[in-house]
């Protein structure tokens, strides 16, 4: 045990102090907020004032409606791509051959894949809970609408998120061993998941086809549970100013808050239940492939 502490004290430094790793993981989040809100503002606002059928929205309630959709957008992309950052790491010392120094420590090899892992897992919450710190500082500049509970559901969210993208960069980055194989992995993560998670464009706005595959991948609950938790409350005040239940129900279905899975209705219970699901079996497959790797050696 003294010695996993002292892995993951190791890596969690290691990766704040890779200056460029570091501001990289740190800044995006920053950066989408700052692209999403000047470039892709004024087109969710007017698609939301295209569907109220002629009640007048205070401006206020209609920015902190984009700012639920903009800041649940961010985060669902940041969780995932910023583990695949940190989770670097471990390729890193593969190509450095810090790893080989570490193998002839008197420390085993699932100790050293344990330390990784919840050293990725730290890091990437870390940097995920800053920016969802700054995520909300947003929302009460625009407009905040967010209950305490939506606010605590947001957290759990973003918790389930980390958790997720760590366990599936952790068995990509099994892999890998090269500097390049480094940068063409994080380039793909970063340019095509917020699409297929339904981040970038909602599910609702594709074809079936598309839709009906993205369904199939558990970061696309995870981006409709926190578009719902984001922008539930603003909704909610919607239909206290006379906006019809309908067009309620229209929005929340244009943006994921409620998702159809095969014409199937996605529970909200289902959802945390595929996201759980998934943590659970990549976590399994990570562990399985360290025991095989182990056991080859052996």
């Amino acid at each position: 045990m003294k010695a996993l502490s002292h892995l993951i004290v190791r890596n969690i430094k290691m990766f704040f102090r890779d200056k460029g790793m570091f501001f990289t993981s740190l800044i995006t989040p920053a950066i989408l907020l700052v692209l999403y809100s000047t470039f892709l503002g004024n087109v969710y606002e007017d698609t939301f004032v295209s569907m109220m059928q002629g009640v007048s929205i205070p401006d206020k309630l209609l920015r902190g409606l984009t700012g639920g959709q903009l800041v649940s957008s961010i985060l669902s992309v940041s969780c995932v791509t910023v583990a695949f950052c940190s989770n670097f790491l471990m390729v890193q010392d593969k190509t450095n051959g810090s790893i080989d120094d570490l193998k002839i420590t008197p420390v085993s090899t699932s100790v050293l894949s344990l330390g990784y892992y919840i050293a990725s897992f730290l890091s990437t919450l870390i940097i995920c809970l800053f920016a969802s710190a700054i995520c909300f500082a947003y929302l009460g500049v625009v407009g905040w609408y967010l209950a305490p509970l939506d606010a605590v559901m947001f957290f759990v969210d973003v918790l389930l998120l980390v958790m997720l993208g760590t366990a599936v960069s952790s068995v990509v980055n099994f892999f890998l061993s090269t500097q390049g194989q480094i940068s063409a992995v994080g380039a793909i993560v970063s340019s095509c998941y917020g699409f297929v998670c339904g981040a970038y464009m909602p599910l609702s706005q594709l074809s079936d086809w598309l839709r009906n595959s993205a369904a199939f991948l558990p970061g696309t609950y995870g981006t409709s549970l926190l578009r719902t938790h984001a922008m539930s409350g603003a909704i909610a005040e919607l239909g206290t100013i006379g906006v019809p239940e309908e067009v309620l129900d229209a929005i929340k279905q244009t943006v994921d808050c409620e998702l159809r899975f095969f014409d199937i209705d996605v529970s909200y219970v289902f959802k945390y239940a595929v996201l759980g699901a998934a943590v659970v079996i990549f976590m399994a497959v990570y562990v399985a492939m360290n025991i095989f790797r182990k056991g080859r050696r052996s």
